[in-house]
């Protein structure tokens, strides 16, 4: 593949980009134990954005990895997951409010701790939103890559520590233009009581669609999701 654009996301730190029709993101933990919170619209057609019921329902899974789908609202593939070193990616435990970090960390304020003051992942995701016009009301469900998130016997979420190691990625793979909105802010359920996120690596590279066909013909729901996708360009 032939890399397009490559960043470093600080721990904390926020980004959004174009991810177009033929493109891969690839989101690289660099030391172990990152989360990042992600949103996925059309680019097109904002109105348009991820799904994380119908994702999950229409794959019979819960546990999102390579040769899954991320289904938008109108049942088309926003992006697939076409590789995945890590495994297991949480998408129920949604993403920090600023009262929950500061009940969490302390006050962590600017006036004091300057760049390394605390941030939340809502905030993060609504500076990012309002690049593209966007606001409160579009603030939906999130997918945290790299974090793991378990339902224990008598029904609560249980947060597993050391899901992702230093190295592990997981590659996207664009079917339509998608914008991808995201921060890399710790997993409001992470037990740790320090307030340390990590930072990711964001590459584009453009790719063959030949890539996403483990996602396309895995199940038939796929299939006719990329059948969407596909009369979206016609």
């Amino acid at each position: 593949m032939e890399l397009l654009f490559e960043e470093n996301a600080p721990g904390g730190g926020h980004a959004s980009l174009i991810v177009k029709r033929g493109q891969s993101l690839r989101v690289t933990d660099v030391h172990g134990g990152a989360n990042v919170s992600v949103m996925l619209f059309n680019a097109t057609e904002k109105s348009e954005r991820l799904n994380l019921p119908d994702s999950l329902k229409c794959q019979h899974t819960a546990k999102l990895t390579a040769g899954h789908c991320l289904y938008s609202d109108m049942g088309r593939v926003l992006a697939a997951i076409v590789a995945d070193t890590c495994g297991w990616h949480d998408s129920i435990g949604g993403v920090s409010n600023a009262d929950e970090v500061s009940e969490k960390y302390g006050a962590g304020r600017y006036q004091e701790l300057r760049n390394a003051f605390h941030r939340n992942g809502t905030d993060n995701l609504l500076v990012e939103l309002g690049k593209w016009n966007l606001g409160l009301s579009d603030l939906l469900m999130t997918l945290n890559f790299f974090s793991r998130v378990d339902v224990t016997d008598a029904g609560a979420l249980a947060f597993v520590s050391g899901n992702s190691k230093a190295g592990d990625y997981v590659e996207l793979y664009a079917p339509m233009n998608t914008l991808v909105v995201l921060t890399a802010i710790q997993h409001p359920l992470d037990p740790n009581p320090e307030y340390a996120p990590k930072p990711v690596k964001l590459a584009v590279n453009a790719a063959d669609s030949s890539v996403a066909e483990i996602c396309r013909t895995s199940c038939d729901e796929n299939v006719r999701g990329f059948i969407n996708t596909d009369r979206f360009f016609l």
